[in-house]
């Protein structure tokens, strides 16, 4: 009886780990993440430093490009809005955002629009106390446009601007008008006055709404003049009826289509 011949064939595998290291390459990936962060965090740091708040501002809202209407601004094209950051003028990128820049080409911000945009803020109290108190506050959007900062005031559920459908004015808008005076002489701008109304929800033979937002228009004329805002600075007051709803409404007839607009013109556009 012969010796068999099948006997089993061991293979030996030697497992050969790359990386040249006992623990192979992956610590050279978490040490540059952590290198990249860091890079990060102390360029997060220059910039803290080497901006001014208005370009950091700038910065914040190009990373947020869908700040709700809060009557700021939107972001522009550029990181910083427009402005360089070792530029100590401002230089203006507007967005199409929100309702408080001008929707417009890249364009450096005239003194005249530094005004306005200060209006604005003291009315709404942006960095610092507001002109307007918060129950007026309430009825009031603003935004900057290629004619000019438009106020609105405008009506909310049980809370008109108007006596009834008449164009005399309740305390609310008298004091607003009030503070809008007062603050008015932070420019030299004309000024316009727009009156809107909603539409009616039944065709009637003789429609008041022209009438109506011509003469709620006027009547904020004369309040105006009467809070010593120069008559000369006046340029119009023009009544739209329900013929403009308002960028805040979709529905013609609703009650925020009851408004008033009170625009301070760009010299350009006396």
């Amino acid at each position: 009886m012969g010796v068999s011949t099948n006997a089993p064939v061991i293979i030996k595998r030697k497992k050969v780990i790359s990386g040249g290291g006992h623990h192979g390459g992956a610590w050279k990936v978490a040490y540059a993440d952590f290198v990249t962060a860091m890079m990060a965090f102390f360029m997060l740091m220059w910039l803290l430093n080497a901006t001014t708040e208005q370009q950091r501002k700038g910065l914040a809202d190009y990373f947020a490009p869908t700040v709700p209407l809060s009557r700021v601004s939107a972001g522009g094209d550029g990181m910083f809005g427009g402005t360089d950051i070792f530029s100590q003028d401002t230089m203006v990128q507007s967005g199409t955002g929100g309702a408080m820049r001008l929707a417009g080409s890249d364009s450096v911000m005239s003194p005249s629009q530094a005004k306005l945009e200060e209006l604005e803020s003291a009315l709404l109290g942006r960095g610092g106390e507001a002109l307007l108190p918060d129950q007026i506050l309430r009825h009031v959007v603003t935004r900057l446009t290629d004619e000019g900062l438009v106020i609105e005031f405008f009506d909310l559920p049980g809370y008109p601007l108007f006596i009834g459908e008449t164009d005399k004015p309740r305390p609310t808008l008298r004091q607003a008008l009030a503070m809008l005076a007062k603050a008015s002489g932070i420019v030299e701008n004309g000024i316009a006055v727009e009156g809107h109304t909603a539409t009616k929800s039944t065709l009637l033979l003789e429609n008041p709404v022209w009438d109506l937002s011509t003469s709620r228009a006027s009547a904020v004329r004369e309040i105006l003049e009467a809070d010593r805002v120069s008559a000369e600075r006046l340029m119009r007051v023009t009544g739209h009826a329900d013929r403009s709803i308002s960028p805040e409404s979709s529905e013609p007839m609703s009650i925020r289509n009851n408004r008033i607009e009170v625009i301070f013109l760009r010299e350009d556009r006396r």
